[in-house]
């Protein structure tokens, strides 16, 4: 392969399209003739040259820029804006055909053509694209990445090692990968804000989040507690999600939003929960041992609850915003206010006859509540 083919950004993008696999030898070969380039045209003053007078170093900064730069030039005009703002986007017409979906369930498949999708509507978003999703081939490694690069601390913490441990657990632990799939399906399916499930993969910090801790969790069930608490504490950097690793996550989980969650090292969630930020699923003090909230399957938290002890949220209940919950809440209940209240009082409460956490409806039989007044 020539490196003629390689400058030409347009025939990149059909290598990836008609033959993904040959992705990362197109990257390498793209790198090399990125570095020949760059070394061959030192001696010449580079066009791009702040200073044509300048040193040597200065060009071979611009060099770098000139040719290494993922700017695809033949896609998207390098005119500044003030002089391009009425010329359109040019995509190439022939970038072939999206891998058919057999299976509805495929959702690897679905994600790799949303990712093309999103290329032919943002061409400048390419390189992220293909390094993120297409450069793949499987959904594990493309997780592995992902959560490496956005956890990685340059200089202490590389990317480069940090993937290869999340690759590790993902593949010894079979079940975070099936729990990843119904995160992300859960998301889809219950947040009007997500408009696909790549943009989920790639944008959402608490879906990131979550699954950054399934990794730290099965760390921590396997004696590798150190391990498991630093990715803890990058989760936290990064995504101002604060986890514990021994907190047991069930599946088709969603964390909307999700600033300021905080999860206990004794919290249990159950499967199909939905979260939403500034919640706290914490203690009451210094005591040690069990003491962090159990939520059943289909709880629906709403933002800026606090549950505080080793209390049973039952299936199916609500908990109304900014609520602060110290006893045990009954299936398929409401509670709201500071205290929690239950909706219909203690002896006849309200049973809700659909799955809070599915239709994420925060709202049905407050007005019922008898305190409630404006």
């Amino acid at each position: 392969m020539s490196t003629d083919f390689l400058r030409s950004p347009t025939n990149i993008l059909k290598a990836i399209f008609f033959n993904p696999s040959k992705t990362p030898k197109i990257q390498a070969l793209a790198m090399a003739a990125c570095i020949h380039t760059s070394r061959a045209e030192n001696s010449r003053t580079s066009s791009l040259s702040c200073d044509p007078n300048g040193s040597q170093i200065d060009d071979r900064v611009c060099n770098y820029i000139k040719y290494c730069r993922p700017n695809f030039s033949d896609l998207v005009s390098c005119v500044p804006n003030s002089e391009n703002h009425s010329k359109s986007i040019r995509i190439p017409e022939d970038l072939g055909s999206f891998d058919p979906v057999e299976n509805q369930d495929d959702l690897w498949v679905r994600m790799k053509n949303e990712a093309r999708s999103d290329i032919l509507q943002e061409p400048i978003l390419s390189n992220f694209y293909v390094n993120s999703i297409l450069a793949h081939d499987s959904l594990e490694s493309a997780l592995a990445n992902h959560l490496s690069v956005k956890l990685s601390n340059s200089g202490t913490l590389p990317s480069g090692t940090l993937f290869d441990l999340f690759l590790g657990v993902i593949a010894e632990d079979k079940e975070i990968i099936r729990a990843v799939k119904d995160d992300l399906r859960a998301v889809k399916e219950r947040d009007p804000a997500c408009i696909s499930y790549v943009h989920c993969f790639l944008n959402f910090k608490g879906f990131l989040a979550c699954q950054a801790h399934r990794v730290a969790h099965s760390l921590w069930s396997n004696g590798r507690k150190i391990l498991a608490l630093l990715i803890q504490n990058r989760v936290s950097e990064v995504f101002a999600v604060d986890i514990h690793p021994g907190a047991e996550i069930g599946r088709g989980i969603l964390l909307d939003h999700a600033t300021g969650v905080v999860i206990g090292e004794t919290a249990v969630i159950g499967n199909n929960v939905s979260i939403l930020h500034n919640v706290t699923l914490g203690g009451t003090g210094k005591a040690s041992g069990d003491r962090h909230p159990k939520l059943g399957d289909g709880v629906l938290i709403g933002a800026g609850t606090c549950v505080l002890g080793n209390v049973r949220i039952g299936d199916g209940a609500k908990i109304g915003a900014g609520s602060v919950v110290l006893k045990e809440v009954p299936a398929r209940t409401t509670a709201v206010g500071n205290p929690a209240r239950l909706v219909g009082g203690k002896e006849n409460p309200i049973r809700l006859d659909k799955m809070p956490s599915l239709t994420m409806d925060h709202t049905s039989h407050i007005s019922e509540w008898s305190d409630y007044v404006i």
